[in-house]
């Protein structure tokens, strides 16, 4: 009986394929929204006709279509073609002639978009309350806020009434709402998943997000509705990769016991103590770090720039009709009218120089390891004071964004006073597969049931080994982490390896040329030769002709010589380049050259 399905993938897949009609799924969908009878989880609710024509129009069960029949909900800042879009403001309302470049992707698929969520005003805030249309209910504990801005994408998967939803996620509206309602949310690297038909908060900064009830089916939607998006400005060609096991010990980061914050919660406490334990059991190197760098990175988002992108996008209603604004939302947004164009290009240098202090801190990690939220406040909590609780929420989410890293909120077993237990994996822009590949671990023997719902968390089946298919490189200068072409890397899916030097037998050169100056490394026998301080880097096979495409003359990829007894791939130089050139062999590290000639960076 349906009524005792778990709405997962592998459960409904093999509902349909004994042959259940996806009009029916809609059926149970309408009785499990009467039973939860929460009206705020929804903006728009689709008409129940309307679905089942829709489910009956994808014909004959078809398992080549990745989520044929698969019911979900969308955030109400995203367009659905002919569904007016709020972002939870009356006044602001339209109504798109077409979908959003992953709606179209998720309709292709055969996914079945159920309603429109209720959120947090424009996306502002981590609590869910902060809505004109009646805040929706915790799934897990109604006296318990519902977590935001994505709240009602929350609340509707915890309830497990749609197998997954999408939120948008910028200060951590895409993890918040997945600890609070003890399911999975899946938060991206920038740009993976294109915005265009997205109502931003921070274009610049955020990403659409996506919440499960398990780390597989998350990961499974979000190979769906990702691809690059020409239209989007800021949609970038990454690389996805398929979840295999790790093929390494990770190094992974957590806050020391200086800097951890749980504002007096020694359960919470206690539960990520025992969670970290569980990371380290399975083989993990666990290394405690000062937060303080990340926490003054993630004070910057409500700080210049970052507030002031926030008011371009609701400048005009805010000039015609203020009061349509809710107004904690009004008074944080409009905090940017204080500021001038100045400010917000001081707030980016305060950022990069926030960013360069955090580099050796994260250097050589694989991932770090946080609370998803430090405590949990009430209902009546946010009622007494509307902005602590929700700024105490984002101690462990703010900063994401601002660094560009991916990240997957993940339940774990119960709290010790039953409340649910979460964490968040965070790595690198393009190791959505590392962060998710871990995440399943702590879905692995644990005693919990998914979301609010009877049925307990599936184990999930061994991941197969890591296939070969990356290639090491190395490289010596400007694609060194921090320097300005690293994100050529970066937005290829590769991902820092180590620090390394280069056997004694190679000349260094900074080329002629420039600016940008460039540096050149040759093989040599000459008796000054030396060794080389480089980075290693692992890119994706997939992307290496990418990323050569872009190598101008002299340089070129081949094989470099490493005093630790490996060769891998890396820059080097024709010899007919060092026309002119620096011999800068004698520094052996381009920092050491750019510092002592003063150059940017």
């Amino acid at each position: 009986m349906l009524s005792n399905l778990p709405f997962t993938l592998d459960a409904l897949r093999a509902a349909y394929a004994a042959g259940t009609r996806p009009a029916e799924v809609i059926d149970e969908i309408f009785k499990r929204l009467d039973a939860v009878n929460d009206p705020g989880i929804f903006i728009h609710l689709c008409d129940r006709d309307s679905l089942r024509a829709q489910a009956e129009a994808l014909g004959e069960y078809d398992p080549d279509m990745p989520l044929w029949g698969i019911p979900y909900a969308a955030k109400d800042n995203i367009d659905v073609a002919g569904i007016e879009t709020t972002a939870a403001c009356p006044a602001y309302a339209y109504t798109p002639k077409e979908d959003a470049f992953l709606i179209a992707k998720l309709r292709a698929a055969g996914a079945l978009m159920i309603g429109k969520t209720n959120l947090d005003q424009f996306a502002t805030g981590l609590v869910g309350v902060r809505t004109p249309y009646g805040a929706p209910l915790n799934a897990v504990d109604p006296e318990i806020v519902p977590g935001g801005s994505s709240g009602g994408s929350g609340v509707i998967v915890g309830h497990g009434i749609v197998t997954f939803s999408l939120g948008t996620d910028t200060a951590g509206s895409g993890r918040v709402p997945a600890a609070l309602n003890n399911i999975v949310g899946l938060k991206p690297t920038l740009g993976a998943l294109s915005a265009r038909g997205v109502v931003p908060a921070c274009r610049s900064i955020e990403t659409v997000s996506i919440f499960a009830l398990t780390v597989d089916d998350a990961y499974e939607a979000f190979a769906v509705a990702r691809g690059f998006d020409q239209a989007d400005a800021y949609s970038k060609p990454l690389v996805h990769e398929a979840l295999t096991e790790p093929s390494k010990t990770l190094r992974v980061g957590v806050p020391d016991a200086a800097t951890i914050e749980f504002f007096g919660d020694t359960v919470q406490q206690a539960a990520f103590d025992r969670d970290v334990a569980l990371l380290k059991a399975a083989g993990a190197e666990i290394e405690y770090l000062d937060f303080e760098p990340l926490y003054a990175i993630a004070r910057m988002l409500y700080e210049g720039a970052w507030v002031a992108e926030r008011y371009t996008v609701i400048d005009d209603l805010l000039k015609t009709n203020p009061d349509a604004i809710h107004p904690v939302t009004r008074k944080i947004i409009t905090h940017a009218e204080t500021m001038s164009a100045a400010d917000a290009f001081r707030g980016m240098y305060r950022l990069a120089d926030l960013k360069r202090a955090a580099e050796p801190m994260l250097a050589g990690l694989d991932l770090l390891c946080v609370p998803t939220i430090p405590t949990f406040y009430s209902v009546k909590d946010l009622e007494a004071d509307p902005v602590t609780p929700n700024s105490n929420n984002g101690t462990y989410t703010n900063f994401v964004n601002l660094l560009d890293m991916c990240g997957i909120a993940v339940p774990t077993a119960p709290r010790s006073d039953g409340r649910p237990g979460s964490v968040t994996l965070l790595a690198g822009a393009g190791q959505d597969a590392l962060v998710a590949a871990v995440a399943r671990g702590f879905e692995v023997d644990c005693a919990r049931n998914m979301g609010a719902t009877v049925h307990p968390v599936p184990t999930p089946a061994a991941l197969p080994k890591a296939v070969s298919d990356r290639i090491d490189l190395a490289v010596c200068g400007a694609h060194m982490t921090g320097l300005p072409l690293n994100w050529q890397l970066t937005d290829l899916g590769a991902t820092f390896v180590r620090k390394a030097q280069t056997t004694a037998e190679y000349k260094f050169y900074a080329l002629a040329g420039g600016p940008p100056a460039r540096p050149g490394l040759v093989r040599s026998d000459a008796p000054d030769a030396g060794a080389v301080a480089v980075e290693v880097w692992s890119l994706p096979k997939t992307a290496f002709g990418t990323f050569m495409a872009g190598i101008p003359a002299p340089l070129g990829i081949g094989t470099v010589s490493l005093s630790d007894g490996a060769s891998v791939k890396g820059f080097i130089c024709e010899a007919s380049g060092i026309k002119g050139a620096t011999d800068i062999t004698a520094l052996g590290d381009w920092r050491v050259y750019l510092a002592q000639e003063a150059m940017p960076v």
